[in-house]
């Protein structure tokens, strides 16, 4: 699990964690991310805006860290030239909407003792969002875009 964090130049920041196999690191200054569908969209309109996003790691188990990467992202949706491409990273999971590259600028760790111990249980993600979004179909995740992924909480375009 890691968390991502963009911000436009006014309006909201937003914070979103994320999770399941969606991330991988492609060298020591880039890693990439498939995001998911989900009820907004603010990273995409954040970093086609600024480009800047912050990703955190924290330690549930084990010895207390937290792990930033600050950075300048680029997204890519599916109807761009690489996306099939850059999706061959990741396992097929439906519902996959954009695919972000971090390049990463500063590496910053801290102690995270005020993170509480946390055993994982279960996944919501396998086991509620993927079915969701099989059971629509790709033409449904488009409607469901559509509805809720055009436009941000403060009005401003996703670019899906």
């Amino acid at each position: 699990m890691f968390f991502v964090a963009t911000a436009d130049v006014d309006g909201r920041v937003n914070v979103s964690p994320k999770g399941m196999d969606t991330l991988r690191v492609i060298d020591d200054q880039t890693v990439r991310w498939l995001n998911l569908s989900g009820s907004g969209n603010e990273t995409a309109a954040h970093v086609q805006a600024t480009g800047r996003m912050t990703l955190m790691f924290c330690a549930f188990e084990g010895r207390a860290m937290i792990l930033r990467l600050y950075g300048k992202a680029e997204v890519r949706h599916p109807r761009d030239t690489d996306w099939q491409e850059l999706l061959s990273d990741f396992p097929s999971i439906a519902g996959s909407r954009q695919v972000f590259d971090l390049s990463i600028e500063l590496v910053q760790t801290s102690c995270g003792t005020g993170v509480p111990f946390m055993a994982f249980q279960s996944s919501r993600a396998e086991n509620e969002l993927v079915p969701f979004y099989e059971k629509m179909g790709e033409d449904g995740v488009r409607n469901y875009w559509e509805r809720k992924n055009m436009r941000t909480i403060d009005g401003k375009p996703t670019g899906i």
